[in-house]
């Protein structure tokens, strides 16, 4: 019983400590997706905006810039290291200037409306996740 509860214990403790290492590398590197360019089901979901006043622009020019290396490009930006950007490739970024109200989001040829309407919000909301 013993030996059943201690590998228990075990399988438990790998599990979470894979969940909290998953979830931080999603918090500290941006708008990646594990397993190669899947969009999480929690992107679909519908969220509050944050009001005016709170956001860090709240005019803001946007460009759209495609990319073949979107990976690669926005990793170099976001200053992610070449195993994590491996692990967790970028799908998507958003460059903004606050004081030139200027946004660029950058995506591969092939793309989504959801990843599209995630790096936007990043222009009005900055880091939001």
């Amino acid at each position: 019983m013993i030996l059943m509860i201690s590998q228990f214990m075990q399988k438990v403790s790998r599990a979470t400590l894979m969940a909290v290492a998953g979830l931080s590398m999603l918090v500290l590197t941006g708008c990646q997706t594990l397993g190669g360019g899947a969009i999480p089901a929690s992107e679909y979901e519908n969220f509050t905006p944050q009001p005016p006043e709170k956001r860090i622009m709240k005019e803001v020019t946007v460009r759209w810039e495609v990319r073949d290396d979107v990976a690669a490009y926005c990793a170099w930006r976001i200053g992610m290291g070449r195993e994590q950007a491996n692990l967790t490739p970028p799908v998507a970024c958003a460059n903004w200037h606050v004081e030139k109200k200027t946004c660029v989001v950058v995506t591969g040829k092939s793309t989504s409306h959801v990843a599209l309407g995630h790096e936007i919000r990043h222009c009005f909301e900055g880091h939001f996740h």
